[in-house]
């Protein structure tokens, strides 16, 4: 597993992909809470991340699966998936060396984020009039969502050799675990708790807990129940090739 996330990594680094990812979260990010004047936290009354909260999942939703997209795709297509497979290497090697060096990379480009952080304790009135709490339960969240994130692009990259319908296919997947329940549960025969049920299985319901900084143990479960099953189901498609 250790070779093909120092290999990941490698191929990330070595070439433009890794930088640009970074990049382009940071610069957008950037551009929205700083420059921007419908989101810049400069004309806010108070010291607030929640701008960084509400956008990265949007971000996320197309950067990450940019990032994935190549994961296996790439490799199905060029065929050196079958010299992958051969050697003494197992599928959930294979798979778990993968989704941490997709998933190393995303947390590369959320820790120069703390300077955000930093940006908005010194600018609080008096200095540090910051709930440092909530923020740190916001980070939590956002990291597993972005576990899920990778999870789901790396699903999608396993099952066809075509890069931009792998992008095509985690993107929608994306949306859909995040937003589509949501939307599904505002159906008119979903009515009483059952719209509540309905959207528990959304991401968005999780996120939005743990984004107030409320870290409960039902939301950590869910995020790592999805990232197994993605993860399992990466697998399957994987050992099907076998069958």
């Amino acid at each position: 597993m250790l070779t093909i996330f120092s290999k990941e990594i490698n191929t990330f680094f070595s070439s433009l992909i890794g930088y640009i990812a970074i990049g382009v979260f940071l610069l957008v990010t950037g551009l929205m809470m700083f420059v921007f004047p419908d989101t810049s936290l400069l004309d806010y009354n108070y010291a607030t991340l929640d701008q960084l909260f509400s956008l990265a999942p949007m971000i996320f939703m197309f950067l990450i699966p940019a990032v994935t997209m190549r994961s296996f795709a790439e490799e199905i297509q060029t065929g050196t998936i079958e010299l992958l497979t051969t050697r003494p290497l197992r599928d959930i090697e294979i798979v778990m060396g993968k989704y941490l060096a997709n998933l190393a990379l995303v947390l590369f480009a959320l820790i120069p984020t703390l300077l955000y952080y930093y940006t908005v304790y010194q600018l609080g009135s008096p200095v540090g009039n910051l709930d440092s709490g909530a923020i740190q339960g916001s980070y939590l969240g956002l990291f597993l969502l972005a576990g899920v994130y990778t999870a789901i692009g790396v699903f999608a990259s396993s099952l066809i050799d075509n890069q931009i319908v792998s992008f095509i296919l985690a993107t929608f997947l994306c949306f859909f675990m995040y937003s589509g329940f949501l939307f599904i549960s505002k159906m008119p025969f979903f009515f009483g708790t059952t719209d509540t049920i309905v959207q528990m299985f959304g991401i968005d319901h999780h996120y939005s807990s743990i984004s107030r900084g409320v870290v409960d143990t039902r939301d950590i479960i869910y995020f790592i129940s999805i990232i197994a099953l993605f993860l399992a189901m990466t697998l399957v498609s994987l050992e099907k090739r076998k069958w």
